[in-house]
């Protein structure tokens, strides 16, 4: 492997608008870790009913799930910017009018339970948003860094935030954390509103809302490298939920600081790991590590020992999320970018979730020892099991639009809504070349998909099998012509390997077909 130079953990917060809004962000974390520790506490005040209780969670965590699809679609449709900024004021009321209720002592556990849902709604909006953002702001080279800084800034919030909010609320009430919360949605709002972002220039009206939705869900299913990206996400969450889930219970004071110190000092070393290391083995030796400290959790008794094993959890932590995020981030154009971090966000929510509910079950039943070390044994099956979904290399394909095709010829303007839309393309293919010409299509077909297709197949003439034709659907005009838009320089190579199976000289000839209905 060629070695790289070695990025700075901290080269991101050079530039000025990454680091006003990293500091922006440690802040509202840590009003966000503050808000859930005040409406776990007042929901034990206001019901001693442990499903009211364990309401809390679900109304936390069920939006993010439901919406991240939907809220990613909304991303790449409009400006991202005012996105974040539109959530910002929707937190800062929302936030605001339950810490007025607060402490007007008007809150009910319904009420409660309504606010938490409603926040959690904004959550879910934003995420998306946050996560395609994070390549606009810093240098190619710099991503890896900029993702662990984020996940920095979260562990420090968790590990600050629940102790600050601990004292506030045993000294004057949940209303003031609410209070706090809000008020640390306005250096987010201060920065964003000062950024001027570029938005890509096109011709083309913003995609409808339902339709980028169904155009997000044909990119997933026929992007692989996304895909190995969330399998391998599956495999690591749905075991490491285990020790997250069950950390309140075996878990106090310093080990938990353990765990935030660990997160930072993997951070540090990060960078010098991966011009070593491909994703792939640090992702699987992160596991290993994360899954020996489950075992150390399970079963050491020593404090000293439990504190090592923490830093370990932390750094294992940090580095495989890292990891499979920037993964995530080089497998998606950015007209798309949002909607395939959403699914990276499902992946994550969902596996920690179900996870949390499992492994609570299975601690119940056989003890919390025993529990957390099926689940480190898990981890490591997991890994052997999702290794040939491989995490990529170093090199980024190059999503440049190549503005490849050619305008179609028009003998009339067609309605944008107008389709269903058939484009035909002919081949005439080398016989002795026609088995390589038919497995190179495949992946013309798995793009033609990704880029907006709904039906893609390869027809031969039954007279002469070496001539061939490539048909595909789009939902409309307006959807073909996207195409246009997104096919990129990474798309053009993939055309360029199937068109060296051609007959020498000869030129595809495509044609459009727009559905005829009675009027």
């Amino acid at each position: 492997m060629t070695q790289r130079k070695t990025q700075s953990p901290w080269s991101p917060l050079r530039n000025t608008l990454f680091r006003n809004l990293w500091i922006a962000s440690i802040v509202s974390n840590l009003g966000t870790w503050m808000h859930d520790v005040g409406a776990g506490w007042l929901m034990t005040s206001l019901s001693s009913s442990p499903s009211m209780v364990a309401l809390v969670e679900a109304a936390d965590s069920l939006p993010v799930m439901l919406l991240a699809m939907p809220a990613g679609a909304l991303a790449d449709i409009v400006d991202r910017r005012r996105l974040l900024i539109g959530v910002q004021i929707y937190f800062l009321f929302v936030i605001s009018a339950l810490a007025m209720l607060t402490w007007l002592e008007l809150t009910t556990p319904w009420a409660l339970l309504g606010f938490t849902f409603a926040v959690a709604v904004g959550t879910a909006l934003a995420m998306p948003a946050w996560a395609a953002v994070i390549p606009e702001l810093v240098p190619r080279d710099d991503l890896q860094s900029a993702v662990a800084l984020n996940s920095i800034a979260i562990n420090v919030s968790r590990a600050i935030g629940p102790a600050i909010a601990g004292v506030l609320v045993a000294a004057v009430g949940a209303w003031l954390v609410f209070a706090l919360n809000a008020l640390s949605c306005i250096g987010i709002l201060v920065v964003l509103y000062g950024w001027w972002r570029e938005r890509r220039k096109s011709s083309l009206p913003a995609e409808r809302f339902v339709s980028a939705i169904r155009v997000g869900m044909r990119f997933v299913t026929h992007t692989r490298a996304l895909q190995g990206v969330l399998i391998r996400g599956i495999g690591f969450f749905l075991f490491a939920s285990a020790t997250w889930s069950l950390f309140p219970l075996i878990v106090r004071g310093v080990l938990l600081t353990c765990i935030g110190v660990g997160a930072v000092a993997g951070a540090m070393v990060l960078p010098r790991v991966r011009t070593k290391v491909s994703r792939d083995a640090l992702v699987a030796g992160a596991s290993a590590l994360y899954a020996l400290a489950a075992l150390a959790l399970a079963h050491v008794q020593n404090l000293a020992l439990l504190m090592v094993a923490m830093l370990a959890t932390g750094a294992a932590w940090i580095s495989i999320l890292s990891a499979l995020q920037v993964s995530a981030q080089l497998t998606l154009p950015e007209w798309v970018r949002a909607r395939g971090l959403a699914a990276f966000i499902v992946v994550f929510m969902g596996g920690m979730g179900l996870g949390s509910v499992l492994w609570g079950q299975v601690a119940t039943a056989i003890g919390i020892p025993s529990a957390l070390t099926a689940a480190a044994a898990g981890m490591v099956a997991a890994v052997a099991l999702t290794w040939r979904f491989k995490l990529g290399h170093h090199q980024m394909p190059d999503f440049t639009p190549s503005m490849a095709w050619a305008p179609p010829v028009l003998a009339e303007n067609p309605e944008p809504d107008r389709g269903p839309v058939m484009v035909t393309i002919e081949y005439r293919v080398d016989p002795a070349k026609r088995a390589e010409f038919v497995a190179a299509m495949q992946e013309v077909g798995e793009m033609r998909r990704r880029n907006g297709a709904y039906y893609w197949e390869l027809y031969h003439e039954s007279a002469n099998p070496a001539q061939f034709v490539e048909t595909f659907m789009d939902e409309s005009w307006i959807e073909h012509l996207r195409q246009h838009e997104r096919v990129s320089v990474a798309d053009r190579e993939i055309q360029r390997r199937a068109k060296q199976y051609l007959i020498a000289g000869y030129e595809v000839k495509s044609k459009h077909w727009l559905a005829d209905r009675e009027s």
